[in-house]
C-alpha cells in the first residue's frame, strides 16, 4: 500500500467537483420532498438501499448494510414507517423477524430520485461536443470493464 499520490488527490478533487456539477443539472422537486419530510441523511441511505433490492430486508441487514447499529437502524426506521415511506411486516418465517420494504410514497420518491439523476446525466452528456463525448467513452471503457467499479471488489486498492 503506497501513500496517496499527488495525481489521486488531484482526480478526486476533479470527480468530485464533476459528481456534484452532473447533479446540481438535476431538478430537486423530490430532495425538496425528502426536505419537507424532513429526512436524515441515514433515512434517505435506507430508503435507496430498499428500493435497490427486490425483496424486503430484516432490519438487522439493513443495519449491516449501512454499518449503523440494529438500534439507530430501527429508530430510521420507525420514523420512515410515521412518514409513509417504509411498510414493516412481520416474516412469514419468523414473527420477531421484521422485514421492511419501501411503500409506494416510498418508491415513487425514490423513482423520482433516480430519474432526477438519469436526466441530468443526460443533460450533461447532451452538453458535451463530439470529441468531448468520444473521449469520455474512451476513457471510461477499460474502468467500466476493469474490476474497481464491482460492488463485490472488496477493498480494491490498486495505486
Amino acid at each position: 500500500y503506497f501513500p496517496v499520490s499527488k495525481k489521486s488527490d488531484e482526480l478526486y478533487e476533479a470527480l468530485g467537483e464533476f459528481f456534484q456539477r452532473v447533479f446540481s443539472l438535476a431538478e430537486s422537486s423530490s430532495m425538496d420532498r425528502m426536505i419537507e419530510l424532513d429526512v436524515s441523511f441515514p433515512q434517505a441511505r435506507t430508503m435507496f438501499l430498499l428500493a435497490h433490492t427486490d425483496r424486503p430486508l430484516p432490519i438487522t441487514e439493513i443495519a449491516a448494510e449501512l454499518g449503523l447499529s440494529a438500534a439507530a437502524t430501527g429508530r430510521n426506521i420507525d420514523q420512515l414507517v410515521k412518514l409513509g415511506i417504509v411498510e414493516r411486516q412481520e416474516s412469514p418465517d419468523d414473527r420477531r423477524v421484521k422485514l421492511v420494504s419501501l411503500s409506494p410514497t416510498g418508491f415513487e420518491i425514490a423513482d423520482q430520485q433516480i430519474e432526477q439523476k438519469r436526466q441530468a446525466v443526460r443533460r450533461f452528456v447532451d452538453r458535451l461536443s463530439a470529441a468531448e463525448a468520444e473521449n469520455l467513452t474512451q476513457a471510461l471503457r477499460p474502468i467500466l470493464a476493469g474490476e474497481s467499479l464491482r460492488t463485490n471488489a472488496k477493498d480494491h486498492h490498486v495505486h
